[in-house]
């Protein structure tokens, strides 16, 4: 009979064989406490390969959250909605469980600087990452500069509007605080286009819908646009004071002036 030894020694040369290195660190402490605790083969076992899968689980979440390029780490945990008080916390919590995603819908947040919009987009797209879905995150002005630099190539636009459809999810942010051309505008309509209803978008605005021409410098385009984007999402308005000038005034207001 293989002696204790032999067994460690061939479950390690197997972890490693498998590419499941979690088993190979934790099969002899977990076999302990089965011991211990009186387990069935099969209560070890599982044990075991949970202990894989959720360590897998949580690389790739590291992965995928690294690949989307977020600007900063940003979670909807550490979002205070109560300076959003307009702002549905059903709503929010339906779109933190990502059942968006699948059915290929969109979400669009609008509203002045400051008030959120980008925390929001980068918790949900954290949210996206962590329940499997690959994400890419740019501002408005960094997708045009990545479809222009595409379209320069011979077939390249094509072939890059392509490979996007291995992400889940878009993230496009800042729509609106620099007016397109309209090659740039041509260029964002065919990535809308191409998306719709294949793969989710969620897009940040300054500028309500009505102002959407002065971005694209064509109503038509604008119209057709906002008509795609529109069809399967949900429409979030965010107001109210600006974080920064908020945070600030709060914080004048605690700081009590000293007496000379």
């Amino acid at each position: 009979m293989n002696t204790t030894k032999d067994v460690s020694s061939t479950v390690a040369h197997l972890a490693r064989a498998m590419k499941t290195p979690t088993i190979g660190k934790v099969f002899e402490q977990l076999a302990d406490t089965a011991r211990d605790q009186g387990w069935s083969h099969e209560e070890y076992l599982a044990a075991v390969l949970g202990r894989q899968v959720a360590d897998r689980e949580a690389n790739g979440t590291a992965l995928r959250i690294s690949t989307a390029r977020f600007p900063a780490r940003k979670t909807l945990e550490d979002f205070n909605p109560d300076y959003q008080p307009t702002l549905r916390r059903d709503v929010l919590a339906h779109l933190s469980s990502m059942s968006f995603i699948p059915k290929a819908e969109n979400v669009i947040l609008l509203g002045p600087p400051a008030v959120g919009k980008t925390h929001l987009a980068i918790g949900l797209g954290i949210k996206a990452c962590q329940a499997g879905h690959p994400v890419l995150f740019d501002t408005a002005a960094g997708w045009v500069n990545r479809l222009t630099e595409a379209h320069q190539r011979h077939g390249g636009l094509e072939a890059e509007i392509k490979r996007l459809r291995r992400y889940r999810l878009l993230i496009i942010d800042e729509l609106g605080y620099l007016p397109f051309d309209a090659d740039a505008a041509n260029l964002f309509f065919q990535l809308i286009a191409a998306r719709y209803e294949q793969g989710s978008l969620l897009i940040t605005s300054n500028m309500a819908f009505s102002r959407w021409g002065e971005i694209f410098t064509d109503e038509a385009v604008a119209a057709a646009m906002i008509d795609r984007l529109i069809h399967h999402a949900e429409v979030l308005t965010l107001d109210g004071e600006s974080y920064r000038t908020k945070t600030r005034r709060e914080l004048l207001e605690t700081t009590t002036p000293t007496t000379p």
